[in-house]
């Protein structure tokens, strides 16, 4: 069996690994503007042919977004991978997809919410708060409760304190967007889980971490049955 040769590094892969070390060891944010193409070719002590690849490279592993007059900024890169291979799954999956995604949140947002209900501040019980108040002015309005709802979700998410959690909920907040504009076409859908998100608010108010649990777990079997319910209408 023969090795394969091994090439040498072009400068823009040095470049782009530079970017992402940086990242890796928090020196660049998301958010962050990186300089000019002109100025980052200073730096580099290279052209900026070199720099302008290693952007490219960058821009297609989903790590940088160029905004044409504004420069070139840190984006969440693995949100973002994640989430459009989850979304090309949803539609490969068609109703077997909207399962596996309510599957998956049966998995894991109980424990999010029973960490919620013991590691909340109260900054995170206001954000739920206030998205709950919006929720309950939109019932008729699909898209102001569908972020209102996405919002209270994130709340909980960020509530736990753990920094990965909020990251994976991002990643299918795609998903859990067009499912809940699915569920509020289901007559009393948006009513039915306003009052579940009621409940699951005041086991995080009373910290009580099995009740959370529990409040989230009833919640989504509303979540199950009215995403039934609304592939049947589609049917």
């Amino acid at each position: 069996m023969k090795y394969t040769p091994i090439q040498a590094e072009r400068l823009y892969e040095r470049i782009a690994q530079q970017v992402e070390q940086r990242l890796l060891t928090g020196d660049l944010k998301v958010g962050d503007r990186l300089p000019p193409e002109r100025e980052l070719a200073e730096q580099f002590g290279v052209s900026r042919t070199a720099v302008r690849e290693a952007v490219k490279a960058l821009r297609h592993k989903g790590l940088v977004e160029v905004q044409p007059g504004r420069g070139t900024f840190i984006t969440n890169g693995t949100s973002r991978a994640v989430r459009h291979s989850l979304d090309l799954l949803m539609k490969i999956g068609g109703a077997h997809g909207s399962a596996n995604l309510v599957e998956v949140r049966e998995i894991i947002e109980p424990e999010i919410a029973a960490l919620a209900a013991a590691r909340a501040t109260e900054e995170h019980v206001a954000a739920m708060r206030e998205a709950v108040a919006t929720m309950d002015t939109a019932l008729q309005d699909p898209d102001a409760f569908i972020e209102a709802d996405l919002d209270f979700h994130l709340a909980l998410a960020e509530a736990t304190q753990n920094a990965l959690i909020p990251t994976l909920i991002d990643s299918i907040v795609d998903l859990l967007r067009e499912q809940r504009a699915r569920i509020f076409r289901v007559d009393g859908g948006p009513q039915r889980g306003q009052y579940h998100h009621k409940r699951i608010l005041d086991t995080i108010v009373r910290r009580d971490p099995e009740a959370a649990r529990e409040a989230m777990r009833a919640h989504l079997r509303q979540v199950r049955e009215d995403s039934e319910a609304s592939v049947r209408m589609s049917g």
